[in-house]
Order: C-alpha cells, then sequence, then structure tokens
C-alpha cells in the first residue's frame, strides 16, 4: 500500500489492527509456568488468555521460543524453525495459535536475524573450514599486524567484539556475546534463508514479527575502526566508549528491510516492527519511502526521557512532526531490557505514565507486569542470570531485575509456579498481584482496564488526531479529537508532586472526566478551570467535534 493509498483508507476510517490495536509484551520465561520446573511456558500462556481478553489486548508479542544454549535467554537461536523443550512443543505452539486467535487476538513472534547460536548449524559449518560454503555466511576476518582484532570494534556485553577462533587462526564478530556470532547479510544466501525462516512462520497464521536489533544487521564493509565517543566517561557503560558508525545504521540496511517488507506484503495484515534504539531523526527514516520499510519502528523515546512534562511535550511534538504521511506512530514505555516504569518514575507517576502510553497517538506495546505496577526486582549476586550484568557488573546494565515472574496472586511463588522460579519473586506480589488488583477499583490494574475499554470505543482516542493544549509548566495536556460527530478528550497530566491548574478554553459544555488516576472524580464535570492534585491526571470527555 502506498502513501496515497494509506491516506485514503485512513479517510474512510479503514485503519488496520495493528494501528488500532495494543500489543502485550510476554517474556515467556517469567508469565506463567505450567509443568512445575519454575520456568514459563506455552501451555501457560494458554492458561493466561482470559486474562489478557478482559485486560482489553489485541496482541501478544512473545520473546524468543526457539531451540538455544539460553545463553543470552532465547536470542541465541539455534533452531529458527522449532520451539525450545523448555516452552513447549510446535504443537503447543499452534494449540497456543489457535486459542489466541479464537480470542480475537493476534500473535506476534520474535525474530532474531542480526545472529545465531554458536551451535547453530550453520556456524558449525562455517568455523569448520576456511573453504566451507558457508563461511562467507558470518563475518570472518585476519587479525591486525600484531595478532591481534582486526578492529576496535566492541560488544554490546563488554570487551571486544572479536573471538579468535584457534583452528583456523581467524576472527569472528560478535555484536553480543562470542556465543552469538553475527550473519552476514551482504550474502544474499544468508537473506534468502533467513526470509525462509520468516515464511515458516508466516505461512502457520503468525501475525507479524519484532525483529531483535534491525538496525544492527549491516556492518561495514571496509571494516574500519569506529571512533571514539568523546562524552564517554569511565564509570559508564564501556560499550559507549566508541560511537558505532560502522557497525550500525549503516545506510544498506533499508536494502534489506525493504526485502523484508516485501515479503510481509505478501501475507495479509501481518505486521513488521523494528526494534531499533535511535534518535527521532534517525528512527524515521526506517518507515522506508513509499513506504518500504517497518511498519513500526519502535519508539523508545520515553524510556529514557526525563520525567518532565516540558520535555516530553517537545518530545512528542518532535516525533510527530518527524513522521512521514505515511508513518503510524507507535509508544513504549517498558521492556525487558529496560528498568520497569514503576522503578523509573515511582509508583504515584506510574498511573500517569498509563494515561500517557494508552492516550497518545499510535500503538502501544504494554510489558507485562507494569499494568499491576511491578517494580524491579533485588537480585542476589548468587543468583544473578543475565550475561550482561556477569560481563559488566556494578554499573546497572542487568536485565534481571525487570524479567521477575508475573505475579498472579498471594499464593506461593505468586501463582506463577508451583516450585521456586528461575528468579526471585518480588516480595510484595501478596498485595501486588492480579487476583486482587482485579478486585480493588482503586488499583493500577483497574485503572487500565478503564483506559483500554474507553480506548476501544473511542475512535478518538484510536485513531484520532492529536493536538498540543496549553498548560502549565508541570502539566502535560493535549486533545485527541475525533472526526466530526464523534467524541474527542482532553488529556491533563500533572508530572509534579504538587497541585497544578489547568485554564480550560474553547471546551463544549458539558465536560466531564471520564477516567482519572482518582476514581472518584469520575463523572465530574468541568467548565473554566480543571485542578490537579499532585501526580494526578484525568482524561476528559469534550463532546463531539464539529
Amino acid at each position: 500500500m502506498n502513501g496515497i493509498e494509506a491516506t485514503e483508507r485512513r479517510a474512510l476510517g479503514e485503519y488496520l489492527w495493528w494501528q488500532r490495536g495494543i500489543i502485550y509484551q510476554i517474556y515467556p520465561r517469567s508469565f506463567q509456568d505450567s509443568n512445575a520446573d519454575g520456568v514459563g511456558d506455552l501451555p501457560g500462556i494458554v492458561s493466561r488468555l482470559d486474562y489478557l481478553r478482559w485486560l482489553g489486548i489485541d496482541a501478544i508479542w512473545i520473546s524468543p521460543i526457539y531451540p538455544s544454549p539460553m545463553k543470552d535467554f532465547g536470542y541465541d537461536v539455534a533452531d529458527y524453525r522449532d520451539i525450545h523443550p523448555m516452552f513447549g512443543t510446535l504443537a503447543d505452539f499452534e494449540r497456543l495459535l489457535q486459542e489466541v486467535h479464537g480470542r480475537g487476538m493476534k500473535l506476534i513472534l520474535d525474530f532474531v536475524p542480526n545472529h545465531t547460536s554458536s551451535v547453530h548449524p550453520w556456524f558449525l559449518e562455517s568455523r569448520s573450514s576456511r573453504h566451507n560454503p558457508r563461511r562467507d555466511w558470518y563475518l570472518w576476518r585476519d587479525g591486525s599486524a600484531d595478532g591481534g582484532p582486526p578492529n576496535n570494534w566492541l560488544s554490546n556485553f563488554g570487551g571486544p567484539a572479536w573471538t579468535r577462533d584457534p583452528a583456523s587462526g581467524q576472527y569472528y564478530y560478535h555484536a553480543f556475546l562470542a556465543d552469538q556470532p553475527d550473519l552476514n547479510w551482504r550474502n544474499p544466501a544468508v537473506v534468502g534463508a533467513m526470509l525462509d525462516n520468516l515464511r515458516f512462520w508466516l505461512d502457520r497464521g503468525v501475525d507479524g514479527f519484532r525483529v531483535d536489533v534491525l538496525w544492527h544487521l549491516i556492518k561495514d564493509d571496509r571494516f574500519r575502526d569506529n571512533p571514539r565517543n568523546p562524552a564517554w566517561t569511565p564509570d559508564g557503560n564501556p560499550f559507549h566508549a566508541l560511537l558505532p558508525e560502522y557497525t550500525a545504521d549503516r545506510p544498506e540496511v533499508h536494502d534489506l528491510i525493504t526485502v523484508m517488507r516485501r515479503l510481509f506484503d505478501e501475507y495479509a495484515q501481518r505486521v513488521l516492527i523494528g526494534e531499533i534504539y535511535l534518535p527521532i531523526e534517525r528512527l524515521v527514516t526506517y518507515y522506508g519511502t513509499g513506504p518500504s520499510g517497518a511498519h513500526l519502528p519502535f519508539n523508545f523515546q520515553l524510556i529514557d526521557a526525563p520525567w518532565d512534562a516540558r520535555h516530553i511535550a517537545q518530545l512528542i511534538d518532535e516525533y510527530e512532526a518527524a513522521l512521514p504521511a505515511y508513518g503510524w506512530p507507535n509508544w513504549v514505555l517498558g521492556n525487558h531490557d529496560n528498568h520497569r516504569i514503576a522503578s523509573r518514575i515511582g509508583p504515584a507517576q506510574a498511573r500517569i505514565a498509563a494515561l500517557l502510553l494508552l492516550t497518545l497517538r499510535g500503538t502501544p506495546t504494554l510489558y507485562y507486569g507494569d499494568e499491576l505496577g511491578m517494580r524491579d526486582g533485588d537480585i542476589p549476586p548468587a543468583q544473578v542470570q543475565d550475561p550482561l550484568e556477569r560481563n559488566v557488573p556494578g554499573k546497572g546494565l542487568g536485565r534481571d531485575p525487570e524479567r521477575t515472574p508475573m505475579q498472579w496472586d498471594d499464593g506461593p511463588h505468586a501463582g506463577f509456579s508451583s516450585v521456586a522460579p528461575w528468579l526471585p519473586v518480588l516480595d510484595d506480589f501478596a498485595h501486588v498481584n492480579v487476583h486482587s488488583a482485579q478486585q480493588d477499583p482503586d488499583s493500577l490494574l483497574s485503572l487500565y482496564h478503564r483506559l483500554i475499554r474507553l480506548r476501544r470505543g473511542s475512535p478518538a482516542l484510536e485513531v484520532g488526531r492529536f493536538e498540543p493544549y496549553p498548560s502549565s509548566r508541570d502539566v502535560l495536556a493535549y486533545l485527541r479529537r475525533g472526526r466530526e460527530g464523534e467524541s474527542s478528550f482532553l488529556v491533563c497530566l500533572n508530572l509534579s508532586a504538587q497541585p497544578q491548574r489547568v485554564t480550560l478554553t474553547d471546551l463544549p459544555a458539558p465536560s466531564s472526566v471520564v477516567v482519572g488516576t482518582r476514581r472518584t472524580r469520575e463523572g465530574e464535570e468541568v467548565s473554566d478551570v480543571f485542578d490537579l492534585a499532585a501526580n494526578e491526571g484525568a482524561v476528559i470527555a469534550v463532546g463531539t467535534t464539529a
């Protein structure tokens, strides 16, 4: 669908499911254990689908479930066309897909194309001989003149990004662990093989893919040294000592995305999502031209943004202005690689974050447990699992804290498992859990439920226009306008710990609060001014659009 066709479809109100819908990320190891081994699995996910339908989720994205030695918990794939026995079988997957679709939801898988496991058959062949036909499927180089690595490229997980293979004397490149050798996406045979892996799942009815580290796929063909980062200090992440000019975001990567997009377009309404950590001006180039890129280049701007109303308002404006005409926006506040929302901004502002995420224009992605207000876990050193934390300790880079088990009830192990889980359950599970939150109309979960129910019944919130609204420097306010005859909404969010007042202008009467962080205000009529308590937010229905 070209840009003109996309505009015509939207004029007719024909939006695709991934534009109207809400995506929910499941980290499968931590969602629900069904077989008492302490690790979540596919039958466990099936057993919790009714909860997700109750919540109002449209699509589930599941982190990798393929066979893997689990050096990086599934992001080191040993077989792209099967299921790890820890998670179940292909039959379990087929049942999951059927059960998801039977509830009117979609299923998105994780695709890890940048690298494989070092025990993948392709790499075993590649490293077996310099003359093996698959040698060029990976990035092999001779060492430097002094016998060291070919250049200064660094691993995201600490240390050099090159490992010497004693048998051949050459080095292979790995952007992450040495157990995760990077594929050579300049090789047409690699491209063809990876497209076939996508077809394997698309033919089974999978509704889309989130593509891991999409902006990493192509590296400099001259293998030039990366420049030093003048802003880096020794107490920071060692990977950031260099700027990844020649190892990521290379121009040629867009040609590969066009090829992927062409494959997705062969199937009806499948979504291509790209994991891309880049500034806005670079992020939006991944929509391609025409369009020819990812449907949703993941927008992580809010994850690292200072939690300040003026800063976030500017960020939203810049993102909206930078989007191409055919680009659909999206927003992410949490995932398996970043600290939990409630730990980043506090439990009071986590309620504000819920209103923000579910009322901005575009597709929101929720991370499991954030709807409960789950915070980072405190992982004792002896229980650390994450290879990043083990390789680069003491810098707060470990990802175990945001991967602790889902908290379902106040029973043993929070209802996640009947045995001790792979990571410890948070110590607040007795009162922060799904069962108790569903019974409490003032819980964060109940707020999410009301927000999602409002969004699903409101075209203005699902697909309407976004307009900034004047407010004080500590209040983020904006309008979501529907088409003629549809309701519109004013969103007012107090990002401070002090009371604030918003002067209301040009709002039709009557206007009233429909969802608020304080439930007791819902139904309250508003007129000339709207007073917000500390850490309070509200969605106000403002009548129909003329």
